[in-house]
């Protein structure tokens, strides 16, 4: 069941969305309550509600949605994962370089399009950690 079809309330009960901690995450992982993708999708949510206001995000990552499936796919295989982190959805300063579907413009137009060699050393700990890439924010 997506998150999208979830009356907001019942998800607000569930787990302070807001003020939640990793750990209340995780609980709500282990208890089948919570998904990474119903996650990212409530994240995504509240960007579309909150950044025609803010403009805090520049650039959603739209391979969203599949990392944080294939996040929800490595925990019911059974496999150790390798970080609290896995599949908790992050935001990255667009000043960061990142190889994702994403331009790293450090808030300047001319450099859209650009393509950066590599991920920063900070990516590629998230990468590794299992993050689902959420977003650019500014």
């Amino acid at each position: 069941m997506s998150v999208l079809s979830t009356p907001f309330i019942s998800l607000c009960t569930l787990l302070s969305f807001k003020e939640t901690t990793i750990d209340d995450i995780h609980i709500a992982f282990k208890q089948n309550k919570l998904t990474s993708r119903q996650l990212v999708e409530l994240y995504l949510s509240e960007i579309q509600k909150a950044n025609p206001i803010l403009k805090g995000i520049i650039e959603v990552n739209p391979d969203a949605l599949f990392l944080a499936d294939k996040a929800d796919q490595k925990r019911k295989s059974g496999v150790l994962l390798s970080s609290r982190l896995h599949g908790m959805p992050v935001l990255v300063k667009d000043k960061i370089a990142t190889k994702y579907k994403l331009n790293t413009t450090a808030g300047s137009i001319a450099l859209v399009g650009s393509i950066v060699p590599q991920d920063a050393g900070v990516v590629k700990k998230l990468r590794n950690a299992g993050v689902s890439y959420l977003a650019r924010q500014l």
